[in-house]
């Protein structure tokens, strides 16, 4: 941890813990092969409709934090989206909890997308949790 993510109490400010829940969640994407530029190709990107922060213990500085991904809740296509990801200290306890909600959104119209058939087939390799669970989208 970096010293500009510390806050006044001496230890990780806030909204670093969403900072690394983001980065973490655009190295899963780069992972799967959904990198930056291929999805700047097709005029997509992710966007988030809501995140939650369950803070379970302080992170001090200097501490080591590994964080996890994985998807909890998916369309079958792909289209809208939960991930968990957890954040651990160095010394393996767990500090923190982060649920984002998302979807895609076209960066051209500013409404939301789906994914090409592709992309949807590669984001469907995301990590799945145990509790994941997938929705059946009604096309009727």
């Amino acid at each position: 941890m970096l010293w500009s993510q510390i806050d006044a109490n001496q230890h990780m400010r806030h909204s670093a813990y969403a900072d690394f829940g983001a980065q973490a969640r655009l190295t899963m994407l780069e992972s799967l092969g959904l990198k930056p530029s291929e999805l700047f190709k097709y005029k997509i990107g992710p966007v988030l409709f809501r995140e939650e922060l369950f803070y379970l213990r302080e992170i001090g500085i200097n501490d080591y934090i590994k964080v996890t991904s994985e998807l909890i809740k998916a369309r079958n296509d792909g289209s809208r989206w939960s991930i968990r990801h957890e954040l651990f200290r160095g010394d393996g306890i767990k500090a923190a909890i982060i649920i984002a909600d998302g979807a895609w959104i076209d960066m051209e119209k500013r409404k939301l997308a789906a994914l090409p058939a592709e992309l949807t087939e590669m984001f469907m390799r995301s990590p799945k949790a145990d509790d994941y669970v997938e929705e059946q989208v009604n096309l009727t």
